[in-house]
């Protein structure tokens, strides 16, 4: 069990609703040992691609150990809190490695985080030291931030350094407007005099259990905090996908990774298991359509890990060979809608198989087979060495029967300790020592987990409970439908009622009275939506997933600005 297991002093009950998958106990590991194995065994394999140049598991090891030392030199030691703002590019995989083998703690930043958001998590990690490229989307934000409160020094590690010669060339040449203004103080430090020094790191005790990455999520608050993720939790869901793949690959999968490693789906699947396996890491700083198929057709990936997004978008873009030799496809970050799963299985031959986790279990808890039977609609069963519980949301004391609507729980060794430096908050979201998600859902009589929607999106019509997703299901049957959001809005007779917002595939037309009828034959009276709004485009969070914030932000200024003007007149 992980450290989450005692929180609170309450012994895990007897009455778990499912047991964890058979599985050997998981050893616990570091995460540097993953990469120390890959290049002993494997030093010569391939390890990076990044725009076409190259690196072997054993120049990697070499740099990160010269970066550990920098990072040494620069101040990092055992706890230090080292913010990494940056691209999928080799930077990060080199510090996220040094950083750890020093002793350090990982502060995941999106560069595209507005400069408040950076501020906040500066301020709430006490993060010191920042590594960031010199993009002149990010490396602006950060630089006010120096020296005001904990941050002292940033790495800046220019991307055009990364890429191959000729590429390197061109980008600085045609791609000014793109790169950052580089401080000269001596608060900014350049990459390549942070592994200038060809010398060991000092010796730094470490453990299994110590904090390796502060992973921020919104939780079920909507209030940013770091989950505490140790060694042992991150190096286990690697472990655990092993395990569910059912075998150490027989020769070298590449994995193509265009989902941004600072996110806790890539960071596992992408970085993590990757090198656990000495897989071939794909990197792309950004998705961008051209270049991605371009990329895949020209290395050939085997295996694919992507969010709803990205496939919706695939099955719209004429396919020419570029997933003939992927064998895995694995869904995540988001519920992925059937019809968007089918429709890329039948254009590639691929399996997708969804998968389902949050930023507090590294992330993965279940995942459907990836031989064996899909179900249509759920996220699997349990992931190996994995206890899954639906407990009533209204008395969380309480487990629910097989079939039965609860809130979802997990426990097993991927589970954070907590969120940094909130135990109120890490109180709430454990019952006995079993994570709370925050996500309604309820287990089949194959122990397969369905969701059914977010405890905090669930829309209260009259009495009743309804489910967004419900009705977004029932959207994305219609063969011109997009994609679809459903909030609650409110109703001067039933307190809530359903809005749907639609996005059509381009070039199609559909008016609100068709689709009403076509809902009505799918959905129940009081699970019907008061209104649909049609949009070019719906909100999507900064790693491409649809978003409800920005709605719900909409609709109450638009009712605010109506009742002002109502009270006017």
């Amino acid at each position: 069990m992980g450290a989450a297991a005692t929180i609170g002093g309450h012994s895990a009950p007897e009455t778990s609703s499912q047991h964890p998958e058979e599985m050997p106990p998981i050893a616990p590991r570091l995460l540097t040992d993953l990469l120390d194995h890959a290049v002993e065994a494997h030093g010569t394999w391939p390890a990076i691609d990044f725009m076409g140049r190259k690196w072997s598991y054993k120049e990697i090891g070499e740099l990160s150990r010269r970066a550990a030392r920098g990072f040494q030199d620069l101040g990092v030691k055992q706890g230090t809190r080292v913010g990494l703002c940056l691209p999928n590019t080799p930077y990060y995989v080199i510090c996220y490695f040094a950083i750890l083998r020093v002793g350090g703690i990982v502060v995941n930043f999106n560069p595209l985080y507005t400069e408040r958001e950076m501020a906040h998590l500066v301020e709430d990690s006490g993060a010191e030291f920042m590594v960031a490229s010199d993009l002149a989307l990010s490396l602006p934000k950060i630089e006010p931030l120096v020296g005001k409160g904990s941050l002292r020094r940033v790495v800046v590690c220019p991307i055009a350094d990364a890429l191959p010669k000729l590429k390197g060339r061109a980008y600085r040449l045609l791609k000014r407007k793109d790169i950052a203004h580089e401080p000269h103080d001596l608060r900014f430090l350049r990459y390549a005099d942070l592994i200038a020094r060809d010398a060991d790191p000092d010796p730094v005790e470490r453990s299994p259990s110590d904090l390796a990455v502060l992973q921020y999520t919104g939780g079920t608050t909507g209030v940013p905090k770091g989950a505490m993720l140790s060694h042992a939790n991150l190096a286990a869901n690697s472990a655990q996908m092993i395990a569910h793949v059912g075998h150490m690959p027989e020769t070298q999968e590449r994995t193509l990774g265009v989902l941004p490693l600072f996110h806790v789906f890539a960071l596992t699947t992408v970085l993590n298991y990757s090198v656990d396996t000495a897989a071939e890491m794909i990197l792309l700083p950004r998705f961008e359509m051209k270049s991605f198929l371009a990329t895949a057709k020209r290395t050939r990936p085997t295996q694919f890990f992507g969010v709803p997004t990205l496939y919706t978008a695939l099955n719209n873009q004429p396919l020419h060979g570029e997933f003939d030799n992927v064998r895995v496809c694995i869904s995540g970050g988001a519920p992925l809608p059937l019809e968007v799963r089918q429709k890329f299985e039948q254009r590639t031959g691929v399996r997708v198989v969804e998968g389902y986790g949050l930023s507090e279990a590294s992330p993965i808890i279940a995942c459907n087979p990836l031989e064996g039977e899909v179900k249509s609609n759920s996220c699997g069963p349990a992931f190996p060495g994995t206890a899954l519980e639906i407990r009533d949301p209204d008395n969380p004391h309480r487990v629910m029967p097989q079939g039965e609507r609860g809130e979802v729980c997990a426990r097993g060794p991927q589970v954070m300790s907590g969120y940094w430096n909130r135990p109120e908050e890490s109180e709430k979201t454990f019952i006995y020592g079993a994570l709370r998600t925050g996500d309604v859902g309820y287990l089949d009589e194959d122990g397969y987990l369905f969701l059914v929607d977010r405890i905090k999106d669930m829309i209260l019509c009259g009495g009743y409970n309804v489910y967004p997703r419900t009705i977004e299901d029932a959207l994305y049957e219609h063969p011109m439908v997009h994609e679809a959001i459903v909030i609650g809005v409110p109703d001067t007779y039933r307190g809530q009622a359903p809005k749907a917002f639609v996005a059509l595939h381009p070039g199609d037309v559909l008016d609100e009275e068709t689709l009403m009828a076509f809902l009505k034959e799918r959905l129940n009276k009081i699970e019907m939506p008061s209104s649909i709004e049609f949009r070019d485009s719906l909100p999507k969070t900064l790693v491409g997933k649809l978003s409800k914030k920005e709605l719900v932000e909409e609709e109450a200024a638009r009712r605010a600005r109506d009742k002002h003007q109502a009270t006017a007149e």
